[in-house]
């Protein structure tokens, strides 16, 4: 496979490349800053220099040219400002599922987000606000495509413990934590299994391996 990542130089988005890598499927990170493409080598991918904030549609759609499917794990950060959650966490991902749309790529996976369901109660940070906003907003655009196959995964509380292959994953799993090496590790398996297209799917970690969480979601067993 050919996967393309938008915010190649995310924390996700460089376990999800190695994982790529190490399997002998091609990995292309686009990335904001030259200077990280080194990084990219390192784990076996392909940096492309590309601003999302700037880039326009042609430019994207060229470096989506003949892939299996793209990813959106791009974002603002934290210490960005209202602003930027607009320009990256909505603006992006639509620029980004255009340019797929354009280019013939059907596969679309995004990182969302918890708690984009429902209006942030009144007392959230409002930087906060703006970027749980920002992805609803987001998230709603890319499931109104019909001409693409989108898979939105929601993560929990992101950490960097190591990971443990075992996780929860359904349409709601209640507030936890999941760490960054485990949300990869189902980004692979949700790029394997297609028929996990059309769904909103919220991810924690759990008791149940990863393989068989994916398989949950498609009504088949393990032979």
């Amino acid at each position: 496979m050919r996967i393309v990542i938008a915010g190649g130089h995310g924390q996700i988005a460089r376990r999800l490349e190695r994982l790529l890598a190490e399997r002998g499927d091609r990995a292309v990170g686009l990335i904001r800053n030259p200077d990280h493409a080194a990084d990219l080598e390192e784990l076996g991918a392909e940096p492309v220099v590309c601003d999302l904030e700037h880039a326009d549609l042609t430019e994207v759609a060229d470096h989506l040219r003949g892939a299996t499917a793209a990813v959106f794990a791009a974002g603002a950060g934290p210490g960005s400002g209202t602003e930027r959650k607009e320009t990256v966490d909505r603006a992006a991902a639509v620029l980004f599922a255009d340019a797929a749309e354009l280019a013939g790529v059907r596969r679309m996976i995004v990182v969302s987000a918890m708690g984009t369901d429902r209006e942030p109660p009144a007392d959230t940070e409002p930087v906060f606000a703006a970027y749980l906003r920002a992805k609803a907003a987001a998230d709603a655009e890319i499931r109104s495509r019909a001409g693409l196959d989108w898979t939105i995964l929601r993560p929990g509380a992101l950490n960097d413990d190591p990971g443990t292959g075992r996780v929860q994953l359904a349409e709601h799993t209640g507030r936890s934590a999941i760490t960054r090496d485990d949300v990869a590790t189902v980004l692979l398996g949700l790029l394997d299994e297609p028929r996990t297209a059309g769904l909103t799917l919220e991810l924690v970690n759990g008791d149940v391996p990863v393989a068989d969480a994916i398989r949950s979601l498609t009504g088949t067993s393990a032979s």
